[in-house]
C-alpha cells in the first residue's frame, strides 16, 4: 500500500545519497585528477561504500523495504544510491513526481569560495550528468542541474547543456558569488535560457554563506548536531540559513532581474519559510522608504507582489505552515519529504497535514499539488501533474 493514496502529491524535496566519489567519473578527464584531491575531505565517508551496498545485496534486509520504507534513512533508504532501486521508493511513496537534488555537492564542494573557477564549471557539469543519469530511469524523477554564477559567460553555457542533458530544474547557490552579485546584468543570459525552457532556478540548503566560526565559540563545549558531527546544522547555525537566500532574492528582486524575465520561476528549497512574510513586508517597506531611487519606480509592482508571482518556497515540517500561507499567499508554499534525509522525519505528510490545520481545501491542493506544477512548468510532464492512478479511476 502507497504511503500517498487517494491525492495527487509532487514532491519538491529529495535527494539522492551519493557513494563517496561517485561524482568522479562524471568529471572530464582533463580536470578529473585536480578535481578529486581538491574535494578529498568531502569524501569522508569511504567505509560506506562497501557497507551499504552490501546491506542492499542482503535478501532479508530488502524484505524490509516496504515496512520500512520510512524509517530507513540516509544510504540504509531504498534507492538512496541506486537509481534501479528508486522506482520502487516513488511507488511506495505514492508521489505523482520528486525533484531530485545532490547530498554531498550541495555547495559545489566549496570550489567557488577557493576561488577554483575552472574545477567549479567542471564540477557543475559533472554534478549536471551524474543527476541526469541518476533520473534516468524513470520520468517521474526530475534531475536539477548546478549552474556556478563564478563564471558570468559560462553560465548560460552550463545552463543549457544541462536542459538538453534532461535536468528539470536549475540550482544556484543563495550566497553571491565570489565577484559580483547575482543580479549581476551579465547574467541575464542565463536567466534567458531558463525562461525561455520553462524551466525554474532553484536554490538548496548547502549553498548558503555559514555563520561565522566566531558565533560557535561560547566559553563551553563544541555543540555538536544531532547525527553527532560538526557538519550540520544545530540551533544556532539553523538561524542563518535564511540569510543568503534573503539578501539574493532582494538583489534579484530590486535590480530587475524578476522583472526582466517575469515568466521565470525561482524556488527556495528546504530553506524554511517562515521568514518569507517578514522578507516580503520588510522589501514593502524598503521600497518605500528609498522610492525616489529610479530602479525601484521601474518595477512591475510592489516586491511582495512580484515574489508572490515568481518565487515558490518549501516549509520545514516543524514550521507553522498554515501561518506561513496565510500571511505570504496560497500559491507559494510547496510540500516535500526530504527523502531520504533524516531531517524529513517518519511521516512528512502527517506533519504537514497538521501544520495545515485551518486551512482550506483549495490552500490544500495548492501546498501539495497546484504551486509544485506552477514551480516546474514545463520542467514537469503534462502526463504527470495527477497521479496515474486517480486519473485511471477517472
Amino acid at each position: 500500500m502507497p504511503y500517498v493514496e487517494g491525492q495527487t502529491i509532487h514532491d519538491a524535496d529529495s535527494h539522492v545519497m551519493e557513494l563517496p566519489g561517485a561524482i568522479i567519473p562524471y568529471v572530464e578527464a582533463r580536470h578529473r585528477e585536480a578535481f578529486a584531491e581538491k574535494t578529498a575531505k568531502k569524501n569522508t565517508l569511504v567505509e560506506w561504500s562497501a557497507k551499504a551496498q552490501a546491506l542492499h545485496d542482503d535478501p532479508e534486509f530488502r524484505a524490509g523495504d516496504e515496512a520500512n520504507l520510512l524509517l530507513r534513512k540516509n544510504f540504509q533508504a531504498l534507492g538512496a544510491f541506486r537509481n534501479a532501486d528508486r522506482p520502487k521508493a516513488l511507488d511506495l511513496l505514492g508521489f505523482a513526481s520528486q525533484l531530485v537534488f545532490t547530498t554531498a555537492a550541495l555547495g559545489n564542494y566549496g570550489l567557488e569560495e577557493m576561488g577554483e573557477v575552472e574545477l567549479a564549471v567542471a564540477g557543475a557539469r559533472a554534478h549536471n550528468r551524474m543527476m541526469t543519469d541518476f533520473c534516468s530511469v524513470d520520468r517521474r524523477l526530475l534531475a536539477t542541474g548546478y549552474v556556478t554564477l563564478a563564471d558570468i559567460e559560462r553560465a548560460p553555457e552550463i545552463a543549457r547543456e544541462a536542459i538538453e542533458m534532461g535536468c528539470k530544474g536549475l540550482i544556484i547557490p543563495s550566497r553571491h558569488p565570489p565577484h559580483h552579485s547575482p543580479s549581476h546584468a551579465g547574467l541575464d543570459p542565463l536567466w534567458a535560457v531558463a525562461q525561455e525552457a520553462g524551466v525554474p532556478i532553484l536554490f538548496h540548503v548547502g549553498g548558503e554563506e555559514k555563520m561565522h566560526e566566531a558565533y560557535l565559540e561560547n566559553g563551553g563545549p563544541r555543540v555538536l548536531d544531532f547525527h553527532g558531527g560538526a557538519e550540520n546544522f544545530t540551533s544556532l547555525t539553523f538561524m542563518a540559513i535564511p540569510l543568503s537566500v534573503w539578501q539574493t532574492l532582494s538583489a534579484l528582486v530590486i535590480d530587475g532581474v524578476f522583472d526582466r524575465f517575469p515568466r521565470l520561476k525561482f524556488g527556495a528549497i528546504e530553506l524554511g519559510a517562515s521568514w518569507l512574510p517578514s522578507l516580503m513586508r520588510f522589501m514593502d517597506s524598503g521600497a518605500a522608504a528609498f522610492g525616489k531611487e529610479e530602479r525601484l519606480q521601474r518595477l512591475s509592482a510592489r516586491p511582495s507582489e512580484i515574489l508572490r508571482r515568481q518565487l515558490r518556497v518549501t516549509p520545514y515540517p516543524h514550521e507553522d505552515t498554515a501561518w506561513i500561507i496565510a500571511n505570504s499567499g496560497p500559491e507559494m508554499c510547496l510540500f516535500s519529504s526530504d527523502f531520504p534525509h533524516v531531517e524529513g522525519g517518519r511521516n512528512p505528510l502527517k506533519r504537514f497535514n497538521d501544520a495545515l490545520e485551518g486551512a482550506s481545501d483549495a490552500a490544500k491542493r495548492s501546498f501539495y499539488r497546484d504551486n509544485f506544477i506552477d514551480l516546474m512548468g514545463k520542467g514537469l510532464d503534462p502526463a504527470l501533474h495527477d497521479h496515474p492512478a486517480l486519473m485511471a479511476a477517472e
